[in-house]
């Protein structure tokens, strides 16, 4: 089974991240399916591209269900690959679109942000954890997105925030049903479609300043803060901790 799917109609190509017994996680493979899906859109002239997830839900993130046979380079070249992902989305020539149901965290979160135009379902869920594990991804992006105040208790909220709170904040466009996504989409390609190829990238430069080499840098910067393996292991072992608390408060309580 392919990881993603990529299925052209006409000025349209959709891409369907395809692991749904990993929640669609980032792992290599996945990464560098995209890379190449993106790249290869980028030479085709196509008008608009959207993401969607196969499954329960859109992505949860980056993959670390294999972390204790992986090494501190092997993350951080993933990461590496990831925020080259994003910057491709962030600034594509063509329109991007991210359609999210269910969960959607970590650097899945970090794709939507990136799109041009964001929808989601009533009961979809986002969370940026990177950060807890001292890692800067995305973080540029979003407070472009969303401005300096809302990107900080965004990335230090405990909790995931909800469609709503994301509509509100401005990090999603839209908040409907999975019925209305294909109409959606059609009213985006006829909006790009009145531009030229060539002027819709030249607006979308205009409006996204280029800040890949910095993006890029903090990332390095932040994995360079020591072992990133270990960093992540102590953020899931607390995360374990926290969930068994919780469960045991729950036992009390009922």
């Amino acid at each position: 089974m392919e990881v993603i799917s990529c299925l052209q109609k006409g000025d349209v190509l959709e891409i369907t991240l395809n692991r749904p017994q990993k929640l669609n996680a980032f792992n290599d493979e996945l990464i560098d399916k995209l890379l190449v899906a993106l790249t290869d859109a980028s030479n085709s002239n196509v008008r608009l591209v959207s993401f969607s997830g196969e499954g329960k839900g859109f992505s949860g993130g980056f993959d670390l269900s294999n972390i204790t046979n992986s090494t501190d380079g092997d993350l951080v070249l993933r990461f590496i690959k990831i925020e080259k992902l994003l910057q491709l989305i962030c600034h594509a020539p063509f329109a991007t679109i991210a359609f999210v149901h269910g969960p959607c965290y970590g650097a899945a979160a970090d794709l939507v942000a990136a799109c041009h135009w964001r929808v989601a379902t009533p009961d979809a869920l986002f969370r940026m954890p990177g950060v807890r594990f001292g890692l800067i991804l995305g973080t540029g992006r979003l407070t472009r997105l969303v401005g300096e105040d809302m990107t900080r208790q965004l990335v230090l909220r405990d909790e995931p925030f909800n469609s709503q709170e994301a509509l509100e904040t401005g990090f999603l466009s839209h908040v409907i049903g999975k019925g209305g996504w294909e109409e959606i989409k059609n009213e985006v390609l006829s909006k790009v479609s009145c531009l030229t190829y060539g002027v819709f990238n030249q607006l979308s430069s205009q409006q996204r300043e280029d800040q890949c080499s910095a993006d890029m840098a903090a990332l390095v910067s932040s994995a360079m803060e020591g072992s990133v393996k270990n960093r992540i292991q102590s953020y899931l072992d607390l995360t374990s901790r926290g969930k068994k608390l919780g469960q045991i408060n729950q036992n009390i309580n009922n």
